[in-house]
């Protein structure tokens, strides 16, 4: 059987953030494929129905997602809207489904919703659609508490810097695990990557892999 890996990127980025664990995660026998887009200058369906696009493109049996912080609600509201049919299991890195204490301090600031951009601010209530009941949700959460969020506002710990553990959170999520990284190492991070193919293997996260 075929299986293939989509790694969506979060705010401000582009594919290429995510090319070292595309790497780790090819090494785990799946193929690896990087999305990219516009997170400032889209909104959000625009992108999930881009993203949908990109899913049917695959030569594969089983398509599974892996998604950093705003990846991860992209990945989310594109099952909701347009529902890959292949889909297998979905592995979300430091998003934030709770909403965002740091995204909601920036929005106070004159012209912050120009900086988040339109797929962040479009991310509310009404579309924050829990999908554990559909597809089999593993989270991976940060608590190494450096980064821009911290200095932004005060969050409540623990945080990787940006994303608070409790944002993680989905109801109905099938596993869910606390690494100490930060937000911005969870793309270089080598525990993550084993945490995300020990997910995509078998539905859980390896508590026996050394986490340092």
């Amino acid at each position: 059987m075929r299986e293939s890996v989509i790694l969506v990127h979060g705010i401000w980025m582009r594919g290429w953030a995510f090319a070292l664990q595309r790497q780790r995660v090819q090494a785990c026998g799946y193929t690896a494929r990087t999305f990219s887009y516009a997170s400032v200058e889209q909104d959000l369906d625009s992108n999930a129905r881009r993203l949908a696009a990109f899913a049917r493109e695959q030569s594969a049996d089983v398509v599974h997602f892996v998604g950093h912080s705003l990846g991860g609600l992209l990945t989310l509201r594109m099952l909701d809207i347009e529902p890959e049919p292949r889909t297998g299991r979905i592995v979300l890195v430091g998003s934030p489904w709770g909403g965002s204490a740091a995204a909601r301090a920036v929005h106070r600031w004159p012209g912050g919703d120009t900086l988040l951009g339109h797929t962040l601010t479009q991310w509310t209530d009404d579309r924050r659609t829990d999908l554990g009941g559909r597809y089999p949700i593993g989270v991976i959460a940060g608590s190494m508490g450096f980064g821009v969020g911290s200095v932004i506002t005060r969050l409540p710990r623990p945080h990787d810097g940006t994303v608070t553990v409790a944002e993680t959170r989905l109801p109905t999520m099938a596993d869910h695990i606390v690494l100490p990284v930060t937000h911005t190492g969870m793309l270089t991070s080598k525990s993550v990557a084993q945490q995300v193919c020990a997910f995509l293997q078998g539905g859980r996260f390896d508590r026996s892999v050394p986490t340092a």
